[in-house]
């Protein structure tokens, strides 16, 4: 049986219509989840409600051009970056935990930088990093592929190759910035079997301040194809961290 979330609606932030399901204590730390490309906010029917017995309020959303969202021509990562924020401002969520998936997670990020007095503490399963270097040969191969997936744009594989495209490029600046997070963050690898190399995540994980990395082996949705798993390592992090100061 599918969990019935206690709100499933939209919002509107930047001028796109959001798809969003929320759960829990509405008085709850607000836990956001961020799914990755392709999938959608259902793909937390699962893990929410353990956040939400644990005091959360849960708020899972559709990204743009996903799901329940509104498609748009736009769809830069910094624009998904901006959809995270303006959700968070919208439903005035404060000392948020973010949880994302994938390119999900790549946002959460992208958000704690912008804007980390928002935010309390990351999760982020399988980030899609984008790679500090990458061979000729395999960066003319992605973008061919890509460029295949984008010739649709108001198709679902044309959104997911215009945000592939993004990320199979080297970018030394985003790498740059991990110092920059002063917020406590789990980093889960699914491991050899997943497309994000798990040496990538380990440099992640010693790149950011405050970081800790797990690797559950089972591919890259390590929260759909090992759920038990996920939530154990997810639940012990947020349950070991104090407070946020007021």
């Amino acid at each position: 049986m599918a969990f019935a979330w206690s709100t499933v609606g939209t919002v509107v932030v930047n001028g796109v219509r959001l798809g969003y399901r929320e759960c829990g204590d509405p008085a709850g730390q607000p836990a956001v989840l961020l799914h990755g490309t392709g999938s959608s906010a259902d793909t937390w029917d699962r893990f929410a409600p353990r956040l939400a017995a644990a005091g959360h309020r849960v708020v899972a959303i559709d990204l743009r051009g996903h799901a329940g969202s509104g498609r748009t021509g736009d769809y830069r990562l910094e624009s998904l970056r901006d959809d995270v924020l303006g959700l968070l401002e919208t439903l005035a969520l404060r000392d948020a935990v973010l949880i994302g998936h994938s390119v999900g997670a790549y946002a959460a990020l992208a958000a704690t930088l912008h804007s980390p007095h928002l935010i309390s503490r990351l999760v982020l399963e399988d980030l899609a990093a984008p790679p500090r270097r990458l061979h000729g040969g395999l960066l003319r191969l992605a973008a061919m592929a890509a460029t295949v997936l984008t010739t649709r744009p108001d198709h679902p594989l044309g959104v997911m190759g215009a945000i592939v495209t993004q990320l199979v490029r080297p970018d030394p600046q985003w790498w740059a910035r991990l110092a920059g997070v002063r917020q406590p963050v789990l980093v889960l690898s699914g491991g050899p079997a997943s497309w994000i190399p798990p040496r990538r995540l380990a440099d992640v994980t010693a790149t950011l301040p405050d970081a800790r990395l797990a690797t559950i082996p089972v591919g890259h949705r390590v929260h759909s194809l090992a759920p038990d798993a996920f939530q154990a390592e997810v639940m012990a992090f947020l349950g070991a961290l104090e407070p946020s100061p007021v």
